[in-house]
């Protein structure tokens, strides 16, 4: 199996399976293989963080004609997972190979399909209206490799946003930041510039360990392939898995009095409501107050929603505000390379994340 995720996360991820229980875990650039049964694949569903999707991987071969890709796509077992009546839409993508027009690619992988299970199912006609099997390639370096999506939509929509305020950050990356910034079960977690209040939803599901796929469906759960008992017991063992003990609380603040409604209808819909409060707060009013905290925060920048220069000077603002305290940390993501220098300070750690396509870096203040 494969678990495709951004730039940067692939170590979080491939520890999060490993925990899970699967086997053979190895990080690559983008994605993360593992194995595991049909358990496995639905655990995984169900409960990375990190991961935009979990596909079955058919196999890899080397493919630089369209008959090795046709021949090679053939031989691998299709019937094992796509019925007579099921959908199997062919998409993906070519990264510097001889073959690199994704649309010959989509037609030859789709023949080749076609012809593999004619021969098993003794049809010459596939209707496919039946359940989804959507079928993803990627041909890099002349090897191509075969995947089914068991997801559906992609693992980052959790199913409790329905509604995002202007340049919402991804759930996975925002869970990817709350991990780094050491994030736990009891926690007080503090976003002033919260937004639709993703990062602590993030970071309450986390420190509560709750699957973050218990509140959506997924593709796979219509398969003949998996037994809705896999689904059900599994869902049974995310939910006995949840820390209701944890003391983790937070609060986020926003200028915006509509965007913190939006945040309390987010967060309610995570049930996540009675663990976090927000507030109608500008940021150069924050104060770390208390003997704790864990400030997590994507603040406004240029190429988000305002001018550079008015970005610049919030990270002035938040160099002012977010002083050293013992029990205090903070983590702001941000694409601005001379970040530190309008903080004030250099960090003491950071990383390399990927906001979308967007390159950033989660400076880390902890000393």
């Amino acid at each position: 199996m494969a678990a495709p995720c951004q730039f940067g996360v692939e170590g979080l991820a491939a520890g999060e399976l490993r925990r899970m229980g699967a086997e053979n875990v190895a990080a690559e650039n983008g994605r993360v293989l593992f194995e595991g049964d049909e358990s496995m694949l639905v655990r995984a569903n169900l409960g990375s963080r990190y991961s935009e999707r979990i596909c079955i991987v058919m196999g890899r071969f080397k493919a630089t004609t369209f008959d090795e890709l046709f021949e090679g796509t053939k031989a691998l077992p299709w019937e094992r997972w796509i019925g007579k009546a099921d959908a199997f839409p062919v998409k993906g993508s070519c990264l510097n190979s001889r073959l690199h027009s994704v649309p010959d690619c989509q037609k030859i992988i789709k023949k080749a399909v076609v012809d593999r299970l004619s021969q098993k199912y003794s049809l010459g006609w596939f209707e496919e209206t039946g359940a989804l099997h959507r079928i993803h390639f990627l041909l890099m370096k002349d090897v191509a490799l075969l995947m089914i999506d068991t997801s559906g939509a992609s693992l980052h929509k959790r199913g409790y946003r329905r509604n995002g305020a202007a340049a919402p950050i991804r759930e996975t990356l925002a869970a990817a930041m709350a991990d780094v910034a050491f994030v736990r079960s009891h926690s007080h977690v503090i976003d002033p510039c919260c937004g639709s209040g993703t990062i602590l939803i993030e970071s309450a599901l986390k420190a509560l360990n709750v699957a973050p796929g218990l509140r959506r469906s997924f593709v796979s759960e219509e398969w003949n392939g998996i037994p809705a008992g896999v689904w059900q017991s599994e869902r049974a063992r995310a939910r006995d898995l949840i820390n209701r003990d944890a003391a983790f609380s937070a609060c986020g603040y926003d200028v915006n009095p509509e965007v913190i409604e939006l945040a309390r209808e987010n967060a309610y819909k995570a049930g996540m409501s009675k663990r976090i409060t927000f507030e109608v707060r500008d940021i150069a009013d924050f104060e770390p107050d208390g003997e704790k905290g864990v400030v997590v925060c994507n603040p406004p920048y240029g190429e988000r929603l305002m001018d550079v220069e008015s970005a610049q000077q919030i990270y002035r603002t938040m160099g002012s505000r977010f002083v050293r305290r013992d029990g205090w940390s903070y983590a702001v993501i941000t694409p601005d390379e001379q970040f530190e220098q309008f903080f004030g300070r250099k960090c003491d750690k950071q990383r390399k994340l990927y906001n979308g396509t967007l390159q950033c870096r989660l400076y880390l203040y902890f000393k």
